[in-house]
């Protein structure tokens, strides 16, 4: 199993296009020049995040390799790419507000906002989402006080000095000046991502329809070739996951994969599937199954029990279904989420090198009755014994390692007491405990562990990120190293949080600074 440790490259305090530029120069040259262990490189604003799996390399290694490719791009000189051409029907409905606000009329917005070339500094939020600088000054207003639920599919919008297209409906709080005529993301193409970060972007008045909204990618074939088992009903939410989409955090895509990466390696191990083998993540309830073939079937974690004909299928250890058999599952209480794993993996569509559900975007989607799931090889069972999951313990001991925007006040409270788990559910768990600071937070790269809280309040961890926060501000991350149970608890467990230091890469200006560690 990975093991994922990460540092910083930092190349300035303050947002600029220069800096910008330099940053997303590194980030290109280490892509081309990857070498083995490092799993993602997260560009944001200011600061680049390496990850590694410190099973295969260490950080002595990674750092010698930024070292390497550090000056060429430091050296680079930031030439605007040509730009892509992004036709936009200007019928937002805060068109007539900005207009009014800015003291200008709808024309002269429109004009001011199709004159400049617009650089892409990053990409995040949900897929493909583009953050687009700069506005020209006299349209720049902050963001609305009151965020909508729901932002439409395409909307472009201002804030700040900031532009945007938003690429698959959301909430949001930037006023919406119109609709872009063509697709920023979508997972049905060859190449699903119009925009990188570093790009260069023009937007032109145009007429047009909307582009019809994205429907959702398959993760698996409507006809298998090998058809295994059928879903005579769904549970709350199953999904399919393997080990995640790595090398993709530049256009914003989440890992995906388990929330509990022991259990489900676990379950491929016992039916002796290779490790990554795609499988079913079940989470709260389960789903009812009939074996349309002799299947090989373990069930692994701590939220469920499998039965077969009213009796309870052995936990963590290797079972046959029988052709029209049925399996259904039972929730233990003690926990939020199970693994069941087919001897011989399961048939899959992969996308971006991953079978996992994207529970973000557009790409995969929980099971539904009548579906049909299919073995992806004929099953060789290659170990057949029972390996049983420890316990979950009554507490829980997170390692937090500060993030981007971690305060010490924030590192303070989260280490003053414990934290009791209110309720865990597919995005994560809920805390309560002592109140704890945060505040709003900038854009930055998704990773390992995000700890989430009110402006004052209780954290949670998000699970589907991995992370820690408190509103929307994100401050330490908690690492399944120390902490594998984390995404398996249920409202019973007790969790206690020490911060830790993450170190950071941080480039200088001064001759002979250009790189070192604080």
């Amino acid at each position: 199993m990975r093991r994922l440790e990460g540092f910083y490259v930092v190349f300035s305090a303050e947002l600029n296009r220069s800096d910008n530029g330099r940053l997303h120069a590194l980030h290109q040259a280490l892509r081309d020049d990857l070498i083995l262990g490092v799993t993602d490189l997260y560009p944001g604003y200011v600061n680049l995040y390496v990850e590694f799996d410190a099973v295969q390399t260490d950080r002595t290694t990674v750092c010698g390799w930024v070292r390497t490719h550090l000056p060429a791009a430091l050296d680079a000189q930031h030439e605007p790419r040509p730009p892509v051409m992004l036709p936009v029907r200007y019928d937002g409905e805060d068109l007539t507000d900005v207009a009014a606000r800015t003291g200008m009329s709808e024309r002269e917005v429109v004009r001011l906002h199709t004159e400049p070339d617009y650089h892409v500094y990053a990409v995040g939020f949900t897929p493909g989402f583009p953050f687009l600088g700069e506005v020209p000054e006299a349209l720049r207003l902050p963001r609305r006080d009151t965020p909508r639920l729901k932002v439409p599919f395409n909307a472009v919008a201002v804030a700040n000095a900031q532009s945007c297209v938003y690429v698959l409906p959301s909430p949001g709080g930037w006023h919406l000046l119109g609709t872009a005529l063509t697709t920023i993301y979508d997972p049905g193409r060859d190449a699903p991502f119009l925009l990188s970060p570093g790009d260069t972007v023009r937007f032109v008045e145009a007429q047009g329809e909307t582009p019809a909204p994205l429907g959702i990618r398959p993760l698996w074939p409507d006809v298998p070739a090998r058809p295994a088992l059928r879903v005579e009903k769904p549970g709350l939410f199953d999904l399919l996951v393997d080990e995640g989409r790595f090398l993709q955090a530049h256009h914003g895509m989440a890992r995906s994969g388990p929330l509990d990466e022991r259990a489900s390696a676990l379950a491929n191990q016992i039916v002796g599937n290779p490790p990554g083998t795609p499988l079913l993540e079940l989470t709260l309830l389960g789903p009812t199954l009939t074996a349309l073939q002799e299947v090989v079937l373990a069930a692994v974690g701590y939220g469920m029990t499998g039965q077969v004909a009213g009796r309870a299928v052995p936990a963590s250890s290797p079972f046959l279904l029988r052709a029209g058999e049925t399996l259904r599952f039972t929730p233990t209480g003690e926990g939020a989420r199970s693994y069941l794993a087919v001897a011989g993996g399961l048939e899959t569509r992969p996308f971006l090198g991953s079978s996992s559900v994207d529970r973000t975007g557009r790409v995969g989607r929980p099971l539904m009755a009548g579906d049909v799931l299919g073995l992806g090889r004929a099953a060789v069972l290659a170990t057949a014994a029972s390996k049983l999951l420890p316990g979950i313990p009554a507490d829980l001991t997170l390692r937090l390692l500060p993030g981007p925007q971690a305060t010490y006040e924030a590192l303070v409270a989260l280490g003053s007491a414990p934290f009791r788990v209110r309720e865990g559910d597919r995005m994560g768990i809920r805390l309560e405990g002592p109140e704890v600071p945060g505040g709003r937070s900038s854009v930055k790269p998704r990773r390992t562990a995000r700890c989430r809280s009110p402006l004052l309040g209780s954290p949670s961890c998000c699970s589907m990120t991995g992370a820690a926060s408190v509103g929307t501000r994100s401050l330490p991350s908690s690492t399944q190293k120390t902490s594998p149970w984390l995404a398996s608890c249920g409202p019973i467990n007790l969790s206690i949080f020490g911060p830790t230091c993450l170190a950071s890469l941080r480039v200088g200006r001064a001759a002979g600074s250009c790189l070192h560690e604080v």
